[in-house]
């Protein structure tokens, strides 16, 4: 799901907590829990109710700290992964596996030699 700019102020079970991302399925709260765990935020988790029966199990995600805001902390760079790198916008939306810092480069400016910003070689 993509970032927000809106800071949303929910209560989850009871708790007032700022609202990382509504509609999430459990694979997603499962990423989104443990990266933002490891950046010692306590994580709050609801099961949202269903439209239909059918419908698939979503689940709201928020921290109690109530002055986060995930874009600032994803465009900020604030946050990091389990290996100490940055996490970029991609990485967030789950979209790659490989932080960038550089988050305005295309996949072709990825590649080595291909971008000035990025995996320059040298001569």
């Amino acid at each position: 799901m993509p970032l927000k700019a809106k800071h949303i102020v929910e209560e989850i079970n009871g708790v007032r907590c700022t609202i990382v991302e509504k509609g999430a399925t459990k694979e997603r709260v499962t990423f989104l829990q443990d990266l933002l765990t490891f950046n010692n935020f306590e994580v709050l988790i609801a099961e949202e109710p269903k439209a239909a029966e059918d419908a698939p199990v979503l689940f709201t995600v928020g921290v109690t700290d109530l002055v986060f805001n995930p874009v600032i902390a994803v465009y900020e760079m604030s946050l990091k992964t389990r290996d100490g790198k940055n996490v970029s916008p991609a990485y967030w939306e789950q979209s790659s596996n490989i932080p960038v810092d550089q988050y305005w480069l295309s996949e072709e400016e990825m590649k080595p030699g291909k971008s000035a910003w990025f995996y320059k070689t040298e001569e």
